[in-house]
């Protein structure tokens, strides 16, 4: 009662006005032509699509590269269904439209149970509230790159509209041809028709604009030629040779620079400062003070004609920094807190199951442990950066951005413009990880260029202004509680944990307009804990939402990337309390989840589960969903001068219907990376306010040298497709441990591991 009562208090104030709005027609996401970029010579045919004359294909691509390889999957969508080769699909950036706004990412943070929204599967609640949080999305419009959503949202609709551009160009040519459009062939991008007439698209795309074809029908299944095959991403050559323009490479006429320092201290403010000395220092321009912006901490920027000059100068001002009003923060304080807010409250209940109150009332012993993650940075290897201009009434912005429509409103807000006089220019992101759904160095970009007589500036930050005024992954603490019945198996299982949620603070900082009653409870606290495949009886899953102060944001896997070490963990703790094998005892508890199943036994049989490692190794175990794919990973853990060091990384993913299976390899490769890095080392303290790690010496990653080998297996899958992105993350940090587990016999229950 408690998760329907939240979902309706979500989706409108009344229940009239909800059902009213709700029965209206979804909103079409095909979209006119009109609204692609007008180019001479390409014709749109509809607002995805544009053909050029000499037949090549123009897609507006709504979603930001940092890496992931998405412009090349989307890319392959369209081309699957135009039935033209990948590398005549070009691409443009889209616009600001509704129609390329992030549905799936709105509908796939609802609270559901992922047992009870499977495929075919759906209750009645999952269809409701899918359906009106998608109608929600489409008529916001929220462009963003997040949530392992770019392909599950592009699925349908651009498949949708390249199959609707092809229906449209073969009636133009049927009709140029005076012949039945069934009659016409396409290959390769070319017409052809019995007769021995042939052409290519760009010959048809005027006589097709503004048809609206008799029949749009998708291809099928088994006539995809492109979808599921390995596929080559163009963006590769560009990214060795260094002609890919990432933000940081941006570069315009008369161009100048900025350089970041904010207050060492959280949320603190300048008191006073002194730049005579630093202005007249040679190359430098001027001195520009930033004030708090979409949650940044305060600080100035000093402008220079290069960033050393400007660098050099901000490092010169002489600058008295005041604590925030609210007092410092300190990392110990706000653990010690976690705990006993987490002691004192109930909290939200997200899932329960059976009662969990009688099976401990008869348990013949409870076993209890308790779990906690720290705060962690994103360390992208592009750090925050924005080139923008102010001439003549308009904002021209150059942005490595998550969230383009957030970043034209926030330029739009800073420079006080409406937002149609801002140009914003997407460019490759060098990183993202949720960081850069934020836009706060956007902001201050533009307050910096305002003072520039209508020059363009590159505001940069520093690697140590980057890692100490992070919007970080928020420290979270858990209680572990299970039930043994007097069989000796689980009765009930019990978890609550406590820490920060961010979307309501990521609302409160981008969307103020939209953020509504802010404090609802939030997914993101509880997902991995609440959605646990395991057929334990009775389950009681809650969460004490706190604020801490801290800035935090989206990392990652968002909250599955510290739930799965906490959940997966002591999973392996109770295999090991009951006497089975690990793998053996999760089988056991997933006779109602086959898809889980399947996953976890290919790993384990990939890994050889349970064969004969080199002395000193041992392997641990680890089975999660996350963005609707199901994950499980074996790591090869061995012991080096005290310090863990993993071998080897088997992954088994069923991601639904795979587009490119090379990115999804690589994509299980860099989650594996990126998550080792932080259940090895990851951890910001803060003291007195200041952040203690400022660059990679303090905050380090994993180097090359001791990565492991990642191997992944994908289960063949007709589903909708899923996330690839983040899923790879979570398993990695609790398949660890379980391995140190293995291999010691000591029980870890803090990350990072190597602490």
């Amino acid at each position: 009662m408690k998760r329907r009562t939240w979902i309706l208090s979500a989706l409108g104030a009344t229940g009239a006005l909800v059902v009213g709005w709700g029965v209206t027609p979804v909103r079409s996401r095909l979209g006119d032509g009109a609204l692609m970029l007008p180019t001479e010579g390409d014709v749109a045919l509809n607002g995805w699509i544009k053909v050029a004359s000499d037949g090549s294909i123009i897609l507006a691509m709504h979603r930001s590269d940092m890496g992931q390889g998405i412009h090349t999957a989307l890319s392959m969508l369209v081309a699957e269904e135009l039935d033209v080769p990948l590398a005549r699909v070009r691409l443009e950036q889209a616009g600001a439209d509704s129609i390329y706004g992030n549905v799936a990412m709105f509908v796939g943070s609802l609270p559901f149970h992922p047992l009870d929204a499977e495929e075919g599967k759906k209750t009645s609640t999952v269809r409701v509230g899918e359906w009106m949080v998608g109608k929600i999305a489409r008529e916001l419009g929220i462009n963003a790159t997040g949530g392992s959503s770019s392909v599950a949202d592009a699925w349908q609709p651009l498949r949708q509209a390249a199959a609707t551009a092809r229906a449209s160009l073969l009636e133009a040519a049927a009709a140029q041809w005076k012949v039945p459009a069934s009659e016409l062939k396409v290959q390769a991008g070319v017409l052809s028709h019995r007769s021995g007439k042939t052409g290519h698209y760009g010959e048809f795309a005027k006589g097709a604009a503004g048809l609206t074809p008799a029949s749009v029908v998708l291809k099928d299944r088994a006539t995809w030629t492109l979808i599921g095959k390995p596929a080559l991403r163009p963006d590769v050559p560009s990214k060795t040779n260094g002609s890919a323009q990432f933000g940081i490479d941006v570069r315009q006429p008369g161009m100048l620079f900025a350089s970041v320092r904010q207050a060492p201290m959280l949320g603190g403010t300048v008191q006073s400062l002194d730049s005579k000395a630093a202005l007249a220092m040679p190359g430098v321009v001027k001195l520009v003070e930033l004030p708090s912006i979409a949650g940044s901490t305060a600080g100035f920027a000093v402008v220079g004609k290069t960033t050393w000059h400007a660098k050099q100068a901000a490092l010169a001002v002489e600058v008295k920094w005041a604590q925030r009003a609210q007092g410092a923060l300190d990392t110990e304080k706000i653990k010690a807190d976690l705990a006993t807010q987490l002691k004192a409250e109930s909290g939200f209940t997200f899932y329960e199951k059976g009662s969990v109150e009688k099976a401990e009332a008869t348990a013949n012993r409870i076993i209890e442990a308790k779990y906690s993650a720290p705060y962690l940075a994103h360390a992208t290897m592009e750090p925050m950066n924005c080139t923008a201009q102010i001439k003549d009434g308009k904002v021209e912005i150059w942005v490595p951005t998550q969230v383009p429509g957030m970043a034209r409103a926030v330029a739009a807000k800073v420079a006080g413009v409406d937002v149609e006089s801002v140009t914003l220019h997407v460019t490759l992101l060098g990183g993202g990880f949720g960081r850069r759904l934020e836009v706060d160095f956007v902001g201050q970009a533009v307050q910096v260029a305002m003072q520039c007589e209508g020059k363009p500036v590159q505001l940069i930050w520093s690697r140590e202004e980057d890692t100490t005024h992070d919007f970080y992954r928020p420290m979270h603490v858990a209680d572990m509680r299970a039930a043994m019945g007097a069989d000796g198996k689980v009765a009930s299982l019990r978890i609550k944990s406590a820490g920060d949620t961010i979307t309501p603070r990521w609302m409160e900082r981008g969307l103020p307009a939209l953020a509504g009653p802010i404090d609802m409870p939030d997914k993101t606290a509880s997902e991995g804990l609440f959605d646990l495949p395991y057929g334990f009886a009775n389950q009681h899953m809650s969460h004490v939402a706190t604020r801490m102060g801290v800035p935090i944001g989206f990392w990652r896997s968002v909250g599955h990337s510290h739930n799965a070490f906490f959940s997966e963990s002591f999973v392996d703790e109770l295999a090991a309390q009951t006497k089975q094998d690990p793998v053996a005892f999760r089988a056991a508890l997933l006779t109602e989840a086959p898809r889980y199943l399947a996953v976890l036994q290919l790993a384990a049989e990939k890994a050889k589960w349970g064969s004969p490692l080199p002395s000193g190794h041992a392997r641990g175990i680890a089975l999660h969903e996350s963005f609707g794919s199901i994950v499980a990973e074996v790591a090869e853990v061995s012991l080096q001068d005290g310090k863990p060091r993993v071998h080897r990384v088997v992954c088994a993913i069923d991601c639904g219907t795979v587009v490119n299976p090379n990115t999804v390899a690589q994509q299980m490769e860099s989650g594996v990376i990126f998550a080792l890095s932080a259940a090895l080392y990851g951890k910001i303290d803060i003291k007195e306010g200041e952040v203690q790690q400022s660059n990679f010496p303090t905050y380090p990653v994993v180097m090359l040298a001791h990565a492991p080998v990642v191997e992944t297996y994908i289960v063949p899958s007709e589903r909708s497709p899923a996330g690839v992105g983040e899923p790879a993350v979570p398993p990695l940090a609790p398949a660890v441990a379980n391995a140190l587990f293995a291999l010691t016999g000591q029980r870890q229950r803090a990350l990072p591991l190597a602490a």
